[in-house]
Formats: C-alpha cells, sequence, structure tokens
C-alpha cells in the first residue's frame, strides 16, 4: 500500500507542542516513548515571553482555599468548582517539582521567595524569576530537563497538519517538517499542548506561532470544545507599534504603578474598588472606552519602581529603551492586546478530551478551572499542574497498537502553502474589529460572514491560514451565541450578565 509520507514515526505517545504544558506532560509519561512534535526550536511558543509569574498559596498568611477564592470571584461564576481545587492545592507541590528540576525563584538575601500581588489578588502570592522574566526560565530548566530525558524524543521544525483517527479514536498525527518532509506519527496517545489563538488578533502579546492550531485540528476530528468566547485582553501592552506587541507585566501595578490619561489623571480609581489591581477584563475595558474616545493612556511607575527598573523588571526596562522610552522617568504609553484564550479542548481533570485516544494541556485545553475570566498568573500554573496529571493519565492508560493501515493512506499534510499574507491580515482586523473587547451582534454576524469569505481565499489544506480562520469561526460564533456580558466576554447589546447563563457544566462531564 503506498502512503503519502516520507517518514513513519512510531511512538507510545505524540506531544504537538513544548511549552510548559507538553514539556511536563512529556516528562511525566516516562517510561513510555514520546515524541514532541513542536513547530521550532523546543521551548517556543507563549512561555517563554510569560513575565508576570506563576500562582501559588506558599506564604504563611495565604492557603490554597483563598488562592481559590480569588480565582472563582475574577472567574464570572463560570469556574468548575473540581477544577479550582486541584489547581490550587496542587500549586504548592508543583512550585516545589519546577525547583526540583533547577527554575530559580527570585529570594532574599536569607533565600526566603519574593512574592509579589497582581490584579483579583487579595494576597502576595506571585512568584517570579529574575523579575520578570519567569517564564524563560522555566522553559530554560523544561528544555534541559527533556533533552536529559532518555524516553522523550523531538521533532523541531514540524508543523502538525492533523489529527488522524482509527476506529472512532486518535491514532496519531500527520506533520509537515520546514524541508517539506511529510511525517506521519503513529500512537495511541496524543496530547496537544499547541497553546492559544493570540495571533488571530491584530493586536497581541503572543508570539507569531501561536495560531490556533490545536483548536482547530480537535475541532476538525470532533472533540468537544468549551467556553471559545472568553479571551482575554491584557490591559497593558507597549503601544509602539510593535507587532506582536509588547507585554508590560501586570506586576508592575502590583507594586504600585498606576494608570493615567492624557492629563496625568489616575481613572481606574473610579472604575473599581481595586482600581489598577481590578480583574484584567474591567482594567482593560477601561483604557479600551478612552482610547475609543481618542485620548491616550500611560502606565506610569516612575514612583513605584523609578531607578530600580533595571533590577526589578530588566525585560520590560530593555523593552521600553529599544522604542525610546526610559520608564524610570517617563509613563509608557499602553494599550490592550489580545493575551489568553480561557475556551479550548473541553478536558476533564486528566486533560481527557472527548475523542479516545486524545489529551490536551495548557491553554489549547478547557478544563473549566479560568471560567469566564482568568486570574493573573494562573497560567503557567494550570499548564504544569494539568500537564503533569496529564502525563500521569496517558503514562497508566491503556495502550493498544497502533498499525499503519488503509484509514491512513489519505491523512495527507499537504504541501505548504503560498503567500496568504493578505488574507491573514485580513482576518486579524476583522477579528480585532469585531470579536474583540466590545463586540455585537451585528458586528460578530458581520465577522462570521467576512471569515466564510476569507476561507475561499485559502489554498486547500492543512495550514496556520486555515487553523485561523477555522478559530475565528468557532469563536465568533460562540460569542454570537451568548446573549450577555460575563468576565471577558463583553456585549454592548447585552451589556449586564445574564443569571440564566451563570452556571456551567463541568467541562469534562
Amino acid at each position: 500500500m503506498r502512503y503519502p509520507f516520507d517518514r513513519l514515526i512510531r511512538a507510545d505517545a505524540v506531544v504537538v507542542g513544548s511549552g510548559i504544558g507538553g514539556l511536563t506532560a512529556a516528562l511525566a509519561m516516562a517510561p513510555r516513548r514520546v515524541l514532541v512534535i513542536t513547530k521550532g526550536d523546543p521551548g517556543g511558543g507563549s512561555t517563554p515571553w510569560a513575565q508576570g509569574g506563576i500562582a501559588a498559596a506558599v506564604a504563611a498568611d495565604d492557603s490554597p482555599a483563598e488562592h481559590a477564592a480569588d480565582t472563582v470571584s475574577v472567574g464570572g461564576g463560570l469556574n468548575d468548582p473540581k477544577a479550582v481545587k486541584v489547581l490550587t492545592s496542587a500549586a504548592p507541590e508543583r512550585v516545589a517539582a519546577l525547583e526540583a528540576i533547577g527554575v530559580h525563584f527570585d529570594a532574599d538575601v536569607e533565600g526566603h521567595l519574593l512574592l509579589g500581588r497582581e490584579g483579583g489578588h487579595h494576597r502576595r502570592r506571585v512568584l517570579h524569576s529574575g523579575g520578570d522574566a519567569t517564564g524563560a526560565e522555566m522553559m530554560r530548566a523544561l528544555v534541559r530537563a527533556a533533552a536529559g530525558a532518555d524516553h522523550v524524543e523531538t521533532l523541531p521544525f514540524a508543523f502538525a497538519a492533523d489529527l488522524v483517527t482509527d476506529g472512532g479514536r486518535v491514532a496519531g498525527v500527520t506533520a509537515r517538517t520546514d524541508e517539506g518532509e511529510k511525517v506521519l506519527a503513529l500512537a495511541p496517545a496524543v496530547v496537544l499542548a499547541t497553546g492559544g489563538i493570540g495571533r488571530l488578533y491584530a493586536n497581541t502579546t503572543n508570539p507569531p506561532e501561536v495560531t490556533g492550531d490545536g483548536l482547530a485540528m480537535a475541532a476538525r476530528a470532533g472533540a468537544r470544545l468549551a467556553d471559545l468566547e472568553f479571551v482575554q485582553f491584557h490591559p497593558t501592552a507597549l503601544a509602539s507599534g510593535r507587532d506582536p506587541m509588547a507585554l508590560l507585566t501586570e506586576a508592575l501595578r502590583g507594586e504600585g504603578a498606576v494608570l493615567v490619561d492624557d492629563d496625568g489623571r489616575r481613572f481606574m480609581v473610579e472604575v473599581h474598588p481595586d482600581a489598577e489591581l481590578a480583574p484584567r477584563d474591567v482594567v482593560a475595558r477601561a483604557i479600551w472606552a478612552r482610547l475609543q474616545a481618542g485620548g491616550r493612556v500611560f502606565l506610569d511607575a516612575t514612583a513605584a519602581v523609578g531607578a530600580s527598573f533595571p533590577e526589578r523588571f530588566p525585560t520590560v526596562f530593555s523593552l521600553c529603551l529599544e522604542d525610546g522610552i526610559d520608564p524610570q522617568t517617563q509613563p509608557v504609553p499602553v494599550a490592550p492586546a489580545a493575551h489568553y484564550h480561557m475556551g479550548g479542548v473541553a478536558t476533564d481533570l486528566e486533560g481527557r478530551t472527548s475523542l479516545p485516544g486524545l489529551w490536551a494541556v495548557g491553554e489549547v485545553s478547557c478544563t473549566g478551572v479560568h471560567g469566564a475570566n482568568r486570574l493573573a498568573s494562573n497560567s503557567l500554573l494550570e499548564a504544569t499542574v494539568f500537564g503533569h496529571r496529564a502525563g500521569q493519565s496517558v503514562r497508566a492508560a491503556a495502550a493498544p497498537a497502533v498499525e499503519a493501515t488503509a484509514a491512513f493512506a489519505a491523512a495527507d499534510p499537504g504541501p505548504a502553502p503560498g503567500d496568504v499574507s493578505g488574507p491573514v491580515a485580513d482576518l486579524r482586523r476583522t477579528m480585532w474589529d469585531q470579536v474583540g473587547l466590545v463586540r455585537n451582534g451585528g458586528g460578530l454576524t458581520s465577522a462570521l460572514e467576512h471569515l466564510d469569505e476569507l476561507a475561499l481565499l485559502l489554498p486547500f489544506g492543512a495550514s496556520e491560514a486555515r487553523n485561523m480562520v477555522d478559530a475565528g469561526r468557532l469563536i465568533a460564533r460562540a460569542a454570537l451565541a451568548r446573549p450577555e456580558s460575563r468576565g471577558a466576554h463583553y456585549r454592548s447589546d447585552f451589556p449586564a450578565p445574564d443569571p440564566a447563563w451563570a452556571a456551567r457544566e463541568p467541562v469534562g462531564a
């Protein structure tokens, strides 16, 4: 039988993505043989861009219950309480596990962890590394651990095109390398760890490779999805014309930085009792309203951080200097940007999806832990907690043999598409303008019609552009189907929350 592949790889499990969720899952699967497929070098994606930190109740005056209460308070009533309890209870243990593989968290001269506070938290519980380089430090340690693990093999610079199924279960992944090689990776377990959907939006803090691939792949295979309408827009991205926009970590506001308008007036004190430390959706919309009215907004850390900027926030300091701004002495122009997707592939508390043989972890997944709005610094935490649980689940699962049968003969990843920059730019503008911070029924309907038109302009076959259109349509449809405002989902035609939409079915049910 002739197959449209240049190479066939067999493994006990395939992990698509090499961020914190993917590598944590892969390491937890030992001694199962794991193939990690990643678009670039191992350790890419959003994780190394994460500045703020990881939340965990490790202080003497804190507790997992208080961490859970803050998580639910921000989540707009849609959190799955069981998922939240798992997340916050496991947080101290996972922090210790990260330290065990070499992650260095900032501490004082006596060795006590330095804890920050961010929006929505009522305790200082955010651990950080290098001031504002937490994600990069985690990836350094995880990439080294994976490279030293005999059971982990990596296929770098490869685009995972689609899931392949056989007999009603997921049995592998097709992929296409940057050199044009077509690969079929067969395994009884596939873990999606592909990250979020930030690149769908014209303004985003996410790296260019975050194009909704796992969400689109799972949808095409028929997996259950959840909470797709809930896209978080970070309030404070550096408004300097970059693409992607540079993130200005929420930890700055946690240390006392304030938001001011053109006249230097603090406006968040009039919007929310927690002012700059209100939930992200509240702060983002308050900034958005002023920008839409023709004004500008600045993050002023000159008094709160000032001369200590290079030591305390070296990443932000360097980014600002590159754009000609000295945050030690100047307020920094800011604007909201697409940052995180609370929705995704629905999973249970071990990462299992509705499709046998398929797991999902990290931002591509939806455990229900975030509800309608993610609490700051719970993203890295979710990836390590549920990545570890998913890896253990795969290790414990039965591993039926998968053979290259006739079912895979048509699973062709196809050639790389040509230039699709025009449709992609159009899609990103449409998503930002009509499926962004403030939505309405007419705009969402128009966006869906336009995305359908853009789909017809794309070459046939799997591609990032195809995934972006597929994911965009899914998000717009979900937003149109929720006639209320809740958390990060705001409808100007339905500006209030509707009690009828206040409950949720556990996503793993």
